[in-house]
Formats: structure tokens, C-alpha cells, sequence
């Protein structure tokens, strides 16, 4: 009887994890984008509207981004961008604050996801240890070692983790917060991660950039941008068993995201 007890008790200790509600932001395009830089052997005389996106998923008491968007003066030199909106700034059209944000789980560290992370004054950064010791150190020994990734990214990624307020995720299949679990991706960058999140209509992966469009997936065809296609594969085919349903496998720049689920707000989705 105490046993049983003492059973009942613990499980009566461990409460159940949250089922999270998730959206997609769009809160930028990049004009006739080449579809060769995003799928493998695409036709190179193809282009489509790159939507710029990241994730805001609710629930548990917290508020969290998946990626963080860009905002630095640069970028807009370099790129051609329409319908730019501040990433914390769009928040607005949920209802929300840049300071309501609790957790930012930055995928990698490519300057259209993580140039952002400083924007959001409360935010814990989340990110694969291995993406941080590789672009704040050996990344920058050689010019063909860092493409994609920012310098003022990275200074202001070591002026957050100074500040107390950066988790570094050690390796595959780790829970960061109840109910959301990271994995280590298909060599997007040097340690690229993707997440899955508890929902009620089962589990969602936002796969981010290792995998660009849905056409990845359904044609089994690696990103254009990868360190190693073979691993990019591998983590695509493995989304499919974690996702309760392929549908529920979310690219990283789809326009077709928005079309796909229910629309809550101009350029709002909710992911369900």
C-alpha cells in the first residue's frame, strides 16, 4: 500500500507538458529569389518571393520565438527586401510585446534568423553549443569559414551569453523547455538545429532551414545550401518520424506556409 502510494504521489508530482499554440510570422520578402539556391538540381531560370519568417509558439507560461528575423542596415544593402516590418515590431498584430518575449530558440546562425535576437529585452537565447564555440572562435580563422554569418550577430550573441541570458543546447534530442525538444539538423551551418513542439494537434516540427521549401521534402531533395546533403536527407526523413503528420513539417521560407493554415492576422498563421 505505501508503495503504491509513493507511486501515486510521484506521478501526481509530474505534471503533463503543455500543448503549445504556434504561429508563423512573415515579416519580410525577398524578390525572385532563385529556387537553385534552395532546392538541389532545381531549374536555375526559376525564381519565386522568399518569405522571411519566424515562429512564435505559446503556451506553459512562456511566450517563445523560433528564430528572430533580421533588422541591421546592412542586410537591406546586400538584398533586395519588400514588405519589411521590424520582427518585434510585428508582434503587434498578436497582441503582443517585445519584452512579453521569454525564449528565443535560434535554429542557426545565419543572419536572417539570428540577427534578431537581441531585439527582445527578457529573452533567454537557446542555441546548439557546438554553432556557438564554432562561429565565436574557429569560424573566423579562415575567410571560407564563416559565409552567412554576421560579426555583429556573433558580438552581440557573446554580449547576451556575458549577460547570463544564453543556454547552450549539448547535442541531439534535447528537451529545453516541457514539451519542446531540439535536434541536431542536416548541416545547414556548423551545428544547425530544428525543434519539435507539443500542440494539440500533435507534434509539429519547425524544421526551419534544413529544410527551405515543402518541395524539399515531397521530392526528397536536399537544400541547396548545406554543409553535407547526405546528413540534410537524413534529417528531413527523420522529421517525418517525429512530426505526428508530414503536414505538420514546417520549412524554413515557403511562401506556402501562409496559404496551408488558417490566417489569424495580416501575414499571422497559426500552425495546426
Amino acid at each position: 500500500m505505501l508503495v503504491l502510494l509513493a507511486v501515486g504521489w510521484a506521478g501526481a508530482q509530474t505534471p503533463a507538458p503543455p500543448q503549445y499554440t504556434i504561429y508563423a510570422i512573415r515579416y519580410a520578402t525577398v524578390p525572385d529569389f532563385a529556387v537553385k539556391g534552395l532546392v538541389t538540381g532545381a531549374d536555375p531560370a526559376r525564381k519565386m518571393d522568399l518569405a522571411m519568417i519566424y515562429w512564435l509558439v505559446r503556451g506553459g507560461g512562456r511566450t517563445i520565438l523560433v528564430d528572430s528575423g533580421f533588422y541591421r542596415p546592412q542586410f537591406f544593402k546586400t538584398w533586395t527586401v519588400k514588405d519589411f516590418a521590424m520582427p518585434a515590431e510585428t508582434l503587434a498584430r498578436v497582441g503582443l510585446k517585445p519584452e512579453d518575449i521569454t525564449d528565443v530558440v535560434i535554429t542557426h546562425m545565419h543572419w536572417d534568423h539570428a540577427d534578431g535576437m537581441d531585439l527582445f529585452p527578457n529573452a533567454r537565447i537557446w542555441l546548439q553549443k557546438d554553432e556557438y564555440s564554432y562561429y565565436t572562435g574557429p569560424a573566423w580563422q579562415s575567410a571560407k569559414t564563416h559565409g552567412g554569418i554576421e560579426p555583429d550577430d556573433v558580438l552581440a550573441l557573446v554580449k547576451l551569453n556575458i549577460a547570463g541570458r544564453v543556454s547552450l543546447v549539448d547535442g541531439d534530442d534535447q528537451a529545453i523547455l516541457p514539451g519542446i525538444r531540439a535536434y541536431t539538423g542536416g548541416k545547414h551551418t556548423y551545428a544547425s538545429q530544428f525543434v519539435t513542439v507539443a500542440t494539440a494537434a500533435g507534434t509539429v516540427v519547425l524544421a526551419s532551414d534544413n529544410m527551405y521549401l515543402y518541395e524539399n521534402l515531397d521530392k526528397h531533395v536536399p537544400i541547396a545550401q548545406t554543409l553535407d546533403a547526405t546528413s540534410n536527407l537524413k534529417a528531413q526523413d527523420r522529421m517525418k518520424t517525429l512530426a505526428s503528420d508530414p503536414r505538420l513539417i514546417v520549412p524554413g521560407h515557403d511562401p506556402a506556409e501562409f496559404e496551408r493554415f488558417p490566417k489569424v492576422a495580416p501575414g499571422v498563421v497559426e500552425i495546426k
